[in-house]
């Protein structure tokens, strides 16, 4: 365990965004998983609002550092090649 002043401080902000990360994390593997979930109803109105959302989501979890920026570009444009999949 830490004994600095610092060193507490330190592991304080540690635990607050291992926590914030993990719940960023959560939802982006949630709504990824809407979003295939619909693709694979063959609805692709529904799906492009869920891929909408997803879009936002993991974009937002890149900016945070949570995920690298490439990641979350590869993950959006797989998501979109799936749902441009859907006929009807």
């Amino acid at each position: 365990m830490a004994n600095h002043k610092s060193a507490l401080k330190r592991a304080r902000q540690n635990d607050i965004r291992r926590l914030r990360n993990r719940a960023v994390k959560t939802r982006t593997r949630s709504i990824v998983k809407r979003v295939r979930e619909a693709a694979g109803g063959n609805s692709k109105d529904i799906a492009l609002q869920e891929l909408q959302a997803a879009q936002s989501i993991v974009d937002k979890a890149a900016k945070k550092g949570v995920i690298h920026k490439k990641t979350a570009a590869r993950k959006i444009s797989r998501l979109n090649k799936l749902v441009a999949k859907i006929e009807g």
